[in-house]
């Protein structure tokens, strides 16, 4: 079994709602990345989404664009988030890592040494926003046969085909992005996502996470009453932005602990 999977299953049977934050990897520094995953852990954290810097992320707002921009300026690569992940798995050998970015850096490294190396280092899924399921039978072929969960968004203008297709692909979980634009913007309609993740149920059978949009605790806590999983990944990267550096890890780990005490109550 999956480290993904257990850790849902976990929840389920606890009846509870996995915290997913998003980290831009090698911000603000590459020193930060490792320690700041493990005190994520110790906040409350179930899943890590570590972010792949590029140089052109656009499916990302101003928040993570800077993210990236601060840590390019560190030479940050894919061949270094993924030695981050093996130093991470030193101390944890439980708590599932996903990498998140585009499709360039993995290109650049081949799809076989890619899926080769997550598995060698201990990450269990990626998320590549702009390989769509119906051009990437190959590339994803390599993660599955390595183990790596191949790792998909949906849309709120996804429509139902496309779902059903994405539902034969994905595994681990889905991610559901909860809004029109990118991430960061605007506000959640809960209502909609209400509506909208019933007829998701109906096609997928996996776990599925909520994100864009989630800015505070009260937004998190009425996300995880409908879903199953709350990514959150602006707000995070936005206090270490206005943090100082020192004081990166105790600001971020304040703010997941109020998001999972929130998220406990749903």
């Amino acid at each position: 079994m999956s480290r993904i999977q257990a850790t849902f299953e976990k929840l389920a049977q606890q009846n509870r709602k996995a915290l997913i934050p998003y980290i831009t990897a090698g911000d603000p520094n590459p020193d930060v990345t490792v320690p700041l995953m493990h005190a994520l852990v110790e906040a409350g954290v179930d899943v890590i989404e570590m972010g792949v810097p590029f140089s052109d992320p656009m499916a990302d707002g101003s928040v993570i664009q800077r993210a990236a921009e601060r840590a390019l300026k560190h030479n940050v690569s894919l061949c270094d988030v993924l030695d981050m992940a093996a130093k991470f798995r030193e101390k944890d050998a439980t708590t599932p890592l996903v990498l998140m970015g585009y499709g360039n850096p993995v290109e650049a490294m081949g799809w076989e040494n890619f899926a080769a190396r997550c598995a060698e280092v201990g990450v269990d899924g990626a998320l590549t926003v702009d390989f769509p399921p119906e051009e990437s039978h190959e590339a994803f072929g390599h993660l599955q046969r390595h183990g790596i969960a191949p790792i998909f968004l949906i849309a709120p203008t996804t429509d139902e085909s496309r779902v059903e297709k994405i539902a034969k692909l994905a595994r681990g979980y889905v991610y559901y992005v909860s809004l029109k634009g990118v991430t960061g913007a605007g506000h959640l309609d809960l209502e909609e996502l209400a509506r909208k993740l019933p007829e998701l149920r109906r096609h997928i059978k996996l776990p599925i996470g909520v994100g864009f949009g989630i800015r505070d605790a009260a937004t998190a806590k009425a996300v995880a009453a409908l879903c199953d999983g709350v990514v959150v990944g602006s707000r995070l990267v936005q206090e270490i932005e206005s943090s100082a550096e020192q004081d990166v890890i105790a600001k971020v780990s304040a703010l997941v602990k109020e998001l999972r005490a929130a998220i406990d109550e749903a």
